[in-house]
């Protein structure tokens, strides 16, 4: 049996690497566990009175609710959220940061290089729905074209992506909502992985078509037609087919050619998240971010729910003031924003989260976080904002895994890398993702799901630097044509969801 993972030696509890039956007495203290525990769940390594803090990763998880025994099982029966500090110390590990980043050796993929200087990993025709009222002539076009081979002759050519959604009218025409509506469609229509565009409305919507054809002006990237308009559902579908049929010969003239890894963008995400998540694929990740970092290239953190409580760790690390008051006015905001809902920031953990050993959000955060790596943070960015500096980077996203991708992709990554403890059935267009599972046993539960498996770091003593050099390779092997699980599997469509800010009218 392996033993306890002491994390830090402030901890006040330990992390059991593998499940333990009832009766198991894994520190040897003489109070052996009354029933049994998972792998990734925690038990006490000292006794801790009711009311105190319970620390992890050196850090504050909550606090006691109960007397807790050393080595009792230590989750949500006896362990709650609690406020965190707001001791922030902005800037203080920003040497320490500058110096984690990696001197690397120059390093190339094979990319698309788009006449305005952006460069993509795939190349992919894009249908994009100005209001939900066109989501089904879009889905029914893409699906027929999908189906009927005519993408057989042009092997350039990465598929149709069919960007529906639920949103677009009933909506203030001006304001966050609409603005980020507009950034979405933009960010897509315009993506670096996107060959073509063709957007399509009803015609009467609040998110009018003229907003994204002004945008576009000349040139036949970019298209736009409207159902009224066109004569109804069937004969749109029909337009949008013949559109696609005289796009795809030009769209297929794009051919790869080595890029330097310096031009990637890719987005840090995580779902299903368990308690192997902070102990293997988060570090891993984080690790492969600072290396992403040292080539040049961008990663993109999000999910601000998911960091709160260890915002601490990003602030330390902050470039400028500047960046740390736009952080700190991100975790406002959702303060407040959870209040005005009725709602809590430690409604997050989800069931699932618990089942796997999370117990609080700060708990949750101090293990996401880890997927951002040890180099400054450059920059803080609104949600489907343009991505347009290097280094670590942060975007303002909810932690809904969809709503918060679409951001990101919106503002320009090219790859996503998410991590996942309890699994995840997750794909998305047109920046493919890259799946890492935290354990063993979900590696070989969902092998047609999972590009990666960080469990071995535990089972197999496989170490972190390795564990990020495969990450890496990874990543430069995707964004050079090579197909990701969830790609082989179709997903990514109804993974598109822009995030809906605002009353609907």
């Amino acid at each position: 049996m392996a033993d306890p993972m002491l994390l830090n030696p402030a901890d006040s509890v330990v992390v059991l690497p593998a499940r333990l039956p009832a009766g198991a007495d894994p520190l040897g203290l003489g109070n052996p566990l009354s029933k049994t525990v998972s792998g990734g769940h925690k038990i006490a390594r000292v006794a801790i009175s009711s009311g105190q803090p319970i620390y992890k990763f050196g850090q504050v998880i909550g606090h006691a609710t109960q007397d807790i025994v050393a080595g009792d099982h230590v989750h949500s029966h006896n362990c709650a959220f609690s406020d965190h500090s707001r001791a922030y110390e902005i800037g203080a590990d920003l040497a320490v940061a500058r110096a984690a980043i990696p001197v690397m050796a120059p390093r190339t993929f094979q990319g698309y290089v788009r006449e305005n200087g952006q460069v993509g990993t795939r190349n992919t025709i894009a249908l994009c729905a100005t209001v939900n009222c066109s989501a089904t002539v879009i889905r029914r076009a893409a699906s027929e074209i999908e189906a009927s081979g005519v993408l057989d002759a042009y092997p350039n050519v990465d598929g149709v992506a069919a960007f529906a959604h639920s949103t677009g009218c009933g909506m203030a025409s001006s304001g966050r909502g609409i603005d980020i509506l507009d950034r979405v469609l933009w960010g897509h229509a315009t993506h670096p992985n996107v060959g073509a565009a063709i957007f399509v409305g009803l015609g009467c919507e609040v998110m009018q078509i003229a907003r994204m054809q002004n945008k576009a002006g000349g040139g036949d990237r970019i298209s736009g037609l409207t159902i009224q308009a066109t004569g109804g559902t069937r004969a749109t579908i029909d337009a949008i087919k013949a559109k696609v049929a005289e796009l795809l010969p030009q769209v297929n003239k794009a051919s790869r050619s080595p890029c330097p890894a310096s031009a990637l963008k890719v987005a840090l995400q995580c779902g299903g998240s368990d308690g192997y998540s902070g102990l293997t694929a988060n570090p891993a990740l984080g690790l492969a971010s600072d290396r992403i970092v040292g080539l040049g290239g961008t990663v993109i953190l999000s999910e601000t729910p998911e960091i709160y409580g260890a915002e601490q760790l990003l602030l330390r690390r902050a470039a400028s003031a500047d960046v740390a008051d736009k952080l700190l006015a991100l975790i406002s905001w959702w303060e407040e924003y959870t209040r005005m809902n009725g709602g809590s920031m430690d409604n997050n953990p989800s069931p699932g989260n618990k089942q796997g050993g999370l117990t609080t959000i700060l708990e949750k955060s101090l293990g996401a976080v880890a997927k951002g790596g040890n180099t400054p943070l450059t920059a803080v960015y609104d949600y489907a904002e343009q991505i347009t500096g290097t280094g670590f980077t942060f975007m303002d996203t909810p932690g809904y895994d969809p709503v918060s991708a679409t951001g990101q992709i919106a503002g320009g990554a090219q790859v996503l890398c998410f991590t996942t403890g309890r699994g995840s059935a997750f794909g998305s267009k047109p920046a493919p993702t890259i799946k890492l599972a935290t354990n063993d046993t979900l590696f070989a539960a969902m092998p047609e799901d999972m590009d990666i498996n960080c469990g071995d770091m535990l089972s197999g003593g496989v170490t972190l630097d390795a564990k990020a050099d495969q990450i890496v390779e990874m990543i430069l092997a995707t964004a050079s044509g090579q197909q990701t699980k969830s790609e082989a599997l179709g997903l990514g469509d109804n993974e598109f969801v822009p995030w809906q800010i605002g009353a609907v009218m």
